[in-house]
């Protein structure tokens, strides 16, 4: 159960971290079964960029046990309510390389919108979450500000493009949250929240599990981390599923997505995408008379602003109405 200061903290800044949430013991079972995802981290380059290994509850036992805890999905009921649903699952890492790993400003409901916003993403901390080595900032209150826009030319970039107001932008570093649990702990944040995380800086790897959970009552209507339903979506963690959806007022876009891989080194002919990336209301066949309508060029301004993993630096830049980047 959170004390009324912590629901209160969370609702006020979008963002709230508990520490000893697990044992010692525990933490250590969770790094043994990471250790043997080491040749799959590898493959995705986990020594030189972070890497967001999905759907993890589907590759060890001990990842699916921890999504439905009642030590995690306690404190998330008492800010969403008592019926829970998996939405997506992850591990991420940094590599333990100086300057490696940054992660831009951004939300998590534009990647994947749904009827309601009642969505938050739990982080377990494998090992404690510091400035030094990268751990996330949120910009307090940012959540009250409803989905921000995401987009270049009509593409989404995974990185926010908006300016934010004066009473909500940070002139520095000490307006953010650094968000620091140890080892064990947890942090829980908004998907309205805007967040991003610095490149580490230390020669040691940071390693956190992310269950991203939604009230059962919102259901998702288009997007996923890359596109596709993820295999875990859906899952009911807590309480029951009433059957009912809840719609909140709004005009929300949705995520008009192309493949990360891409680079202004690719031909223009590689630089397409299909409709059905970004509508969960398409049948089987109009995804096959779309396939064959004329391809659509993804802009060079829109690749270049969709660097969701960034190499090096500290803070990344975020748009304020004055000033094109942040000062730290």
């Amino acid at each position: 159960m959170l004390a009324n200061t912590q629901k209160h903290n969370f609702w006020r800044d979008g963002v709230l971290t508990i520490n000893d949430v697990l044992e010692a013991s525990e933490v250590a079972e969770l790094k043994t079964a990471v250790d043997v995802l080491s040749d799959e981290l590898k493959k995705e380059g986990s020594d030189e960029i972070a890497v967001h290994l999905q759907e993890i509850t589907t590759k060890h036992p001990i990842f699916r046990s921890l999504a439905k805890s009642p030590k995690i999905t306690s404190a998330v009921a008492d800010l969403l309510g008592p019926d829970l649903q998996l939405h997506h699952s992850k591990l991420a890492t940094k590599p333990p390389r100086e300057n490696k790993g940054g992660i831009c400003w951004h939300q998590d409901f534009p990647f994947f919108p749904h009827t309601n916003t009642s969505l938050a993403a739990v982080m377990v901390m494998l090992d404690d979450a510091t400035p030094f080595n990268g751990c996330m900032y949120v910009i307090p209150g940012s959540h009250k500000l409803g989905p921000l826009d995401h987009h270049i030319e009509g593409w989404f970039t995974r990185c926010c493009q908006e300016s934010l107001p004066d009473n909500i932008a940070p002139l520095n570093e000490a307006d953010m949250i650094p968000v620091t649990p140890l080892a064990g702990g947890i942090s829980i944040h908004h998907c309205l929240a805007l967040h991003c995380s610095p490149p580490n800086q230390s020669c040691q790897r940071r390693r956190g599990l992310v269950f991203q959970y939604r009230a059962a009552d919102a259901i998702q209507l288009s997007g996923g981390p890359y596109s596709e339903i993820p295999a875990d979506c859906g899952w009911q963690v807590s309480g029951t599923d009433s059957g009912y959806v809840r719609c909140e007022a709004g005009a929300w876009k949705l995520p008009k997505k192309f493949s990360g891989r891409l680079t202004n080194a690719l031909d223009k002919s590689e630089k397409i995408t299909g409709h059905h990336q970004y509508r969960s209301d398409i049948g089987h066949k109009t995804r096959e008379w779309n396939a064959s309508q004329p391809k659509e060029f993804v802009s060079d301004d829109a690749i270049e602003a969709s660097a969701f993993a960034l190499p090096e630096g500290q803070l990344p830049s975020l748009n304020r109405p004055n000033s094109d980047s942040m000062k730290t």
